[in-house]
């Protein structure tokens, strides 16, 4: 059976969660509770893109709101 994930062919959508992750998910299979649709159903390229262009904080929103919004090198400063 093939991995619905990787399929090229497939139609996506984009998921986020509260933390403001992303995800790239098949349109046949649920959405599972804590994520919401932000974009699709489109092609897994096009969906690819939107979280590429979308999703330029890795940083889950809980650490961000504890950093204050500083980035990594105002993170590792405060350590020291």
């Amino acid at each position: 059976m093939t991995n619905p994930f990787d399929d090229e062919d497939a139609t996506f959508l984009v998921l986020r969660n509260a933390e403001l992750q992303h995800s790239l998910w098949p349109r046949d299979i649920a959405v599972p509770d804590g994520w919401e649709t932000v974009f699709g159903p489109q092609s897994r390229r096009a969906c690819l893109t939107y979280v590429e262009e979308n999703w330029v904080d890795m940083r889950p929103r809980s650490l961000v709101e504890a950093t204050g919004g500083r980035g990594d090198a105002a993170v590792d400063g405060a350590r020291r």
